[in-house]
């Protein structure tokens, strides 16, 4: 998932293909609706939610737009589920809001994922998450692993949101691999790129 940020997506999936990594993987990559940002001007932008101020993005949050990207990723869930995939091969996850986003839908997911992750990400509806997490829900995802990567010069999602979001996570029970790459700003780097794959690979291991 991403959201106006553009990871290279299909480069990335590309390469695994060459590289015969993850080659009984379907990639999907929806793109994010264009609809008004506040700090836009109101103009209309791809976004999975509204940002009304980028001093605090973890605080100022468009929750109706969250939870409508919400039930959106959990369609996508249930689509693939519904072609026959264990949700237990699938995997959730994005950059910046793409990667927020798929957080909070994969921790609410009531199907019992093989991992989430976010790159440059925050936590979203942290005051109202643990009232989300019902006991079914709890089962089903209490044991997925949680991928975390942020440069620690990002301008725009701060680097302290990234470690206070794995701080919470942590707290409400989850495992999350928390990882901080040295003078990168809001963007991918090839060693999270590698980081990413390995972590990638332990959940979604060749069946043959």
């Amino acid at each position: 998932m991403h959201d106006k940020v553009d990871l290279p997506r299909l480069s990335i999936a590309e390469n695994y293909r060459r590289r015969g990594r993850f080659e009984e993987v379907a990639f999907i990559f929806p793109n994010a609706p264009n609809i008004p940002i506040t700090v836009n001007f109101g103009m209309k932008m791809p976004g999975w939610y509204d940002i009304t101020a980028f001093n605090d993005l973890a605080q100022q949050q468009d929750e109706s737009g969250i939870h409508k990207s919400r039930d959106y990723f959990h369609s996508l869930i249930k689509a693939e589920m519904d072609k026959g995939i264990p949700s237990s091969r699938i995997v959730l996850g994005g950059f910046s809001q793409g990667g927020s986003i798929s957080i909070f839908a994969g921790l609410t997911s009531p199907s019992p994922l093989a991992g989430i992750f976010g790159l440059s990400s925050y936590l979203l509806l942290g005051n109202t998450l643990p009232s989300l997490l019902t006991p079914e829900i709890r089962a089903a995802n209490c044991s997925t692993p949680i991928f975390m990567g942020h440069g620690d010069v990002d301008p725009l999602v701060k680097l302290e949101w990234g470690q206070e979001t794995a701080k919470v996570l942590k707290g409400l029970g989850w495992k999350v691999d928390f990882n901080v790459y040295r003078n990168l700003a809001h963007s991918a780097d090839p060693q999270e790129m590698d980081d990413l794959e390995k972590w990638l690979g332990d959940r979604l291991a060749a069946q043959g």
